[in-house]
């Protein structure tokens, strides 16, 4: 057992020696797994883990019920060119050196060096973990982030017809940290910002935190009102707007291609930049449409996040954009909190090249799609019908009666154990669209929360 991952990596080397001789052309089928584990005289788990390893690298491509595909070849990304290193003479250039360890003698260093840190119990943690290299486990690390995961991103952002190298994708901290650095570099005090409305409440408080005037745009089941998009930028003159376009938090809605389109229409004549938020992009369908992709990272920033789809404790997420951005962005983030963890994002890179990542977006796409169907089902069994069905996200929007007094009802359903989160924490202003509660579909179903809601809102309606 323990000889079948290098066996399962050979296996699969060899196999993409054989894409990349023109042995195996695009589009061909491999042998089934159990003819490939009877020629490579090896269990079939290998085989499917080689296979795995294939499909994580973006060599072959599986289909449900036919079998594993050979994918048009895709050209090398062309090695980074190594940056021109200036003497550590200023706070960031110091900060990058220690990062980034281009000296030899590093006698302006900051730490003691990774050898000097003999804990055992911390090593057995980090190999448990999946970090390959234990001495790279101890040390900072690059402060964009680990290379080798931001290479798995880059394959998967092309994938969903976003080009990007992995010297344009900047890991941070989760979707939340990558918005605080992107305000940190846009956003002064006073500074007019849009925000979609009903949104994403964490996205508010950041920017009044920030002193930025927060302005709302509507959005409704296919997207932004695109008239009243537009005369809040005639009238306010904002440089950034955040959205998420797919399975929208909390609605559960997603924008229409055309609504995408008008919104990157107006980006472009009033000089817009567009911040989208995709936390839910792994488990969306692979012909899901993008502003990122639409825009091919002009105008749009894209961030994404493994923390909604694996863990909320694992604190991974990243941005993809311009060059250039991406290299300010990383100097903020050197400057606030030095630098990523290269466990974590070694862990997750592990995940993806095993293929343990892909096995369990596919198990969760089904799972949430399944569970999608049955809220708005089990919701409207009780009489809530006015419930968009979700497009791939973890939420439903439940309009209310307009007699319910919201907090009213969250309160009580507090004391009976049940947590509601009340629309209005969504939206900017009161009014017709805050008059609703964002369920989780995961507990929709629950007996509880209908028999309350049965109670409390349908019966009281009659």
């Amino acid at each position: 057992m323990t000889q079948q991952p290098a066996k399962a990596q050979q296996i699969a080397d060899r196999i993409v020696s054989q894409i990349e001789q023109g042995d195996l052309a695009a589009g061909s089928r491999l042998p089934s797994i159990r003819s490939s584990a009877d020629t490579f005289r090896v269990s079939k788990n290998t085989i499917i883990d080689a296979y795995d390893r294939l499909v994580a690298t973006g060599y072959v491509r599986p289909r449900r019920g036919s079998g594993f595909y050979v994918e048009v070849a895709r050209p090398a990304h062309p090695d980074i060119k190594p940056e021109h290193f200036t003497e550590a003479v200023d706070l960031i250039s110091l900060l990058r050196e220690q990062l980034n360890q281009n000296y030899e003698v590093r006698a302006g260093d900051g730490r003691l060096p990774a050898s000097w840190m003999e804990n055992a119990d911390i090593r057995r943690q980090f190999k448990r973990m999946g970090v390959g290299n234990e001495g790279d486990a101890f040390e900072y690390g690059n402060p964009q982030g680990l290379m080798e995961l931001r290479e798995d991103i880059s394959r998967v952002l092309l994938d969903r017809a976003i080009s990007a190298h992995p010297d344009q994708v900047l890991m941070t901290f989760g979707a939340n940290h990558a918005f605080d650095l992107i305000i940190r570099h846009y956003v002064e005090a006073h500074d007019p910002v849009l925000v979609e409305t009903p949104g994403y409440y964490p996205m508010f408080g950041k920017l009044r935190l920030q002193r930025a005037r927060t302005i709302g745009v509507p959005r409704g089941p296919d997207g932004l009102d695109i008239e009243k998009l537009e005369q809040a930028i005639q009238t306010y003159r904002p440089r950034l707007l955040f959205v998420q376009p797919m399975a929208h938090n909390p609605t559960g809605t997603s924008m229409s291609l055309q609504n995408m389109h008008a919104v990157l229409r107006i980006a472009e004549k009033y000089d817009l930049t567009i911040i989208e938020d995709d936390p839910f992009g792994d488990i969306l369908p692979r012909s899901t449409p993008h502003l990122a992709s639409l825009d091919a990272l002009n105008r749009v920033i894209y961030v994404g996040t493994f923390s909604k789809t694996l863990s909320a404790s694992l604190r991974c997420g990243y941005i993809a954009a311009s060059r250039k951005l991406i290299h300010s962005l990383t100097d903020i983030k050197m400057l606030t909190v030095v630098n990523g963890s290269t466990a974590i994002e070694g862990m997750i890179h592990e995940m993806i090249i095993k293929g343990r990542y892909r096995r369990h977006m596919s198990r969760l796409r089904d799972r949430v799609a399944k569970a999608g169907a049955e809220a708005v089902t089990a919701l409207g069994g009780i009489g809530l019908n006015q419930i968009h069905p979700p497009t791939g996200g973890y939420y439903v929007w439940c309009p209310l009666p307009d007699n319910v007094n919201i907090m009213e009802l969250t309160h009580k359903a507090s004391g009976q154990g049940i947590f509601l989160a009340p629309g209005h924490l969504f939206t900017l202003t009161d009014g017709d669209a805050s008059h609703a509660l964002r369920i989780n579909i995961a507990h929709a179903r629950d007996s509880r929360l209908l028999e309350f809601l049965r109670k409390e809102v349908v019966r009281s309606n009659r």
